[in-house]
């Protein structure tokens, strides 16, 4: 079993960045791939990024390409989400997560491990 919180949510302005964290515990995160979605308020849950388990591979929303950065650090048993140049649109509860396997993936399905989700809400 893997249990994973998320820190780093808040209010910023659009253009601003925040940096989200996954804290992973129970299991050494190292064996998994690991990936971060979102859901808006009266939206489907949406994938935003993914890497792999050594942090040589990424995937990326075509929303958040070039603005959001996903890495991972094994060592300390956390994953990251930069996010720059933020828009109103980004706001949503952002989830992280955690698959078997070392290829990343864009299907929610995929994953097994969830954390329990960090609200980020970008003014205009």
């Amino acid at each position: 079993q893997v249990q994973l919180v998320e820190s780093g949510g808040g209010l910023v302005p659009a253009g601003g960045s925040l940096r989200l964290s996954c804290a992973a515990s129970g299991r050494t995160l190292s064996s998994y791939a690991m990936g971060w979605f979102r859901q808006a308020l009266g939206k489907e849950r949406e994938f935003v990024a993914s890497i792999t388990w050594s942090g040589s591979a990424t995937l990326y929303a075509d929303s958040v390409k070039g603005r959001f950065t996903i890495s991972r650090d094994n060592a300390k048993n956390t994953g990251y989400l930069q996010m720059n140049s933020l828009k109103p649109e980004d706001t949503a509860v952002y989830y992280c997560a955690a698959k078997e396997g070392i290829n990343p993936s864009s299907y929610y399905y995929t994953y097994s491990y969830w954390g329990q989700g960090t609200q980020v809400t970008v003014s205009s």
